[in-house]
């Protein structure tokens, strides 16, 4: 089992910077990918920056990429989100889940691969 806290949330003008947290607890970890997703009022939940349980490999979906980055600290059980450049267009929930399936090499880019969820973390980016 994975139980897992957002934290880092909040409001920010436009170009800003966040950096969110995901705390884990559990046995099974650092054996796990992580991934990042967001969902916006009226839209569909997405996965915005996954990385693999190694930390070696990494997904950005394209609106973020060159002003997000994923990292893990596997000795601190954590998962991190900096955001740089903020748009209002990033206004959302956030959400940080591990993979369901220990020791997958690629990332996982869908949801259904994800079996554990923190309870999100509010990101409103002001125009």
């Amino acid at each position: 089992q994975v139980q897992l806290v957002e934290s880092g949330g909040g409001l920010v003008q436009a170009g800003g910077s966040l950096r969110l947290s995901c705390a884990a607890s559990g046995p099974t970890f650092s054996s796990r990918g992580l991934g990042w997703f967001r969902q916006a009022p009226g839209k569909e939940r997405e996965l915005v920056a996954a990385i693999s349980y190694s930390g070696g490999r990494t997904y950005y979906q394209d609106s973020v990429k060159g002003r997000f980055t994923i990292s893990r600290d596997n000795a601190k059980n954590t998962v991190y989100l900096q955001m740089n450049s903020l748009k209002p267009e990033d206004t959302a929930v956030y959400y940080c889940a591990a993979d369901r399936i220990p020791l997958r090499v690629a990332v996982a880019q869908r949801g259904g691969d994800y079996d554990y969820w923190g309870q999100g973390t509010q990101v409103t980016v002001s125009s």
